[in-house]
């Protein structure tokens, strides 16, 4: 009974919390920066659209709910990928994860993600038959870093966080001019500390799971006279293997379904919807769907996962339409053992 009232609890507080923005059509709330934070890069999440809140994950778990690396089954785990984005950027992610003695002392991990904004051209205002003057190019980039640590409290629940430094360099720009006419520049950069907590609940009902997270929460940056916020996300999530309802047989097949409602600093409330079906625990085909949104909504992956002596590898990729944008392509590679 408490069980099934814990269940009717969240449901009700998920559509309390989202029904009436989900209506608002996609009005923009606000604004932030470091926008490089809230690109989804690992190819199973992106697949699923990014529900993945109330997923059981390992290292990749530091890019969206640190508490669910808590339940990994391994001793080591590693991860890289790559995400082709829109306009030419380039995204690059690795994360590593380590559970000591079987995770009486919690497990440790940390992430990178580094982005490439391609060479760009510089130019100021002139009176010239142009009306510009072009200063050369500059190649604008970003990274974060992260330490993050999760532990399973008991065997139903689990925390977990991560401290990360996020940096972005912008380039350089004139901001005025010498004595002899020759420009002045300055570097636009900055860098702040941030940090992500996350909590995962087994409910004990079949395979039914609760997850929250909150992601990117910082102090104000500047750059010169203007400051701004991170990409303050937060997320509540459900998921559950569908086939506990039916007698198919749940070692060798498995149909999972996640829901996240998401708050985001700077565009309305969103559902993200994923569908992964698993066979035999070696190959994966999912799909996600995403709304409101601007460009992007629906998302496909497939994920292969075979072990070989003793250490299990995974390949996945994703594949997401971006309306006008050119189509975004995500590769991951992650091995445990």
């Amino acid at each position: 009974m408490r069980t099934i009232l814990k269940i009717v609890l969240i449901a009700s507080f998920l559509t309390i919390l989202f029904e009436n923005p989900l209506n608002a059509g996609n009005r923009k709330l606000a604004q932030s920066g470091f926008k490089f934070l809230s690109v989804s890069v690992d190819a199973r999440s992106s697949a699923l659209s990014g529900a993945l809140t109330s997923l059981e994950s390992r290292s990749t778990a530091l890019f969206y709910n640190p508490a669910s690396m808590s339940r990994m089954d391994y001793m080591f785990d590693f991860s890289l990928g790559q995400v082709n984005w829109i306009a030419d950027i380039r995204y690059l992610y690795g994360a590593a994860a380590y559970r000591p003695m079987n995770g009486t002392f919690g497990v440790f991990g940390v992430s990178f993600v580094s982005v490439d904004y391609g060479a760009m051209r510089s130019t100021i205002l002139a009176n010239n038959e142009q009306g510009f003057l072009d200063i050369g190019e500059f190649s604008p980039f970003a990274y974060a870093l992260g330490f993050g640590y999760a532990k399973s409290l008991t065997n139903k629940f689990s925390v977990g966080g991560q401290i990360k430094y996020a940096f972005q360099d912008l380039g350089g720009g004139v901001v005025g001019f010498g004595a002899d006419e020759s420009p002045q520049t300055k570097k636009f950069n900055v860098g702040v500390l941030a940090f992500d907590f996350g909590i995962l609940y087994k409910t004990g009902y079949k395979s039914l799971m609760f997850g929250m997270n909150i992601r990117n929460f910082s102090q104000e940056i500047e750059y010169l006279e203007e400051s701004f916020q991170l990409p303050l996300n937060f997320e509540m999530g459900i998921s559950m293997n569908v086939l506990d309802f039916t007698e198919m047989d749940t070692e060798n097949h498995k149909l999972l379904v996640s829901i996240d409602a998401t708050h985001p600093r700077d565009y309305p409330e969103q559902l993200d919807m994923g569908v992964e079906y698993v066979f035999q625990k070696t190959l994966a085909l999912r799909m996600g769907y995403t709304t409101p949104t601007d460009e992007q909504g629906v998302s496909f992956g497939v994920g292969f996962s075979p072990t070989v002596s003793g250490m299990n590898m995974v390949l996945d990729y994703a594949y997401t339409p971006f309306g006008i944008f050119n189509d975004v392509h995500r590769f991951s590679f992650n091995v445990s053992f």
